[in-house]
């Protein structure tokens, strides 16, 4: 695996050694001695796997309390995959990036606690998994407008966004609950 430092510090992408022949491939998706040496050394507690259709937008979400690091995949299809830094202390706080991840570059994304996360899905459908570093809360989770113009995510949506009404209805970035 190799692992790749962005312009958001703690923010890994992560592209693991593919083995492939005419039979198909095989790549380590999770490797405990290579997270450490990356300096992701987090235990991870709970796996989640979404399917999703073209044009549907997911996020932006956060646990505000149990705030929850993950490690980010797509099995299947693509998606455009964003993170904005929500760390008080942080020189990029307010600063989101984006990465085009999908099931055929294989690429992961590690985002550590302290961020919002969302993805639009570019394919006409998309499986996304991740790890996370503490369950599920819904009491502490919230959700930031994913079109913020405060933000300005650039999303490379092909026609109209497919909102839940939760996401929907997140508030402005001026207006989030931040970390520390």
């Amino acid at each position: 695996m190799i692992a790749q430092h962005t312009d958001i510090p703690d923010v890994l992408i992560i592209e693991p050694r593919v083995f492939g022949d005419e039979r198909g491939f095989f790549f380590e998706s999770y490797n405990q001695i290579q997270m450490v040496q990356f300096g992701i050394t987090d235990v991870f507690v709970q796996d989640n796997h979404s399917r999703s259709v073209k044009n549907v937008v997911r996020g932006l979400h956060y646990q505000i309390q149990k705030p929850q690091g993950k490690l980010v995949r797509v099995t299947a299809g693509a998606v455009f995959d964003v993170i904005v830094d929500l760390r008080r202390s942080s020189p990029t706080l307010g600063k989101w990036l984006g990465v085009e991840m999908s099931a055929a570059n294989k690429r992961m994304m590690w985002i550590p606690r302290g961020f919002a996360h969302g993805f639009a899905v570019l394919s006409e459908s998309a499986e996304f998994q991740y790890k996370t570093t503490d369950f599920y809360a819904p009491q502490f989770e919230r959700c930031i407008r994913w079109d913020d113009p405060s933000i300005g995510i650039v999303w490379p949506l092909d026609g109209d966004p497919i909102v839940s009404s939760k996401d929907r209805g997140g508030v402005a970035f001026a207006q989030a609950e931040m970390f520390e």
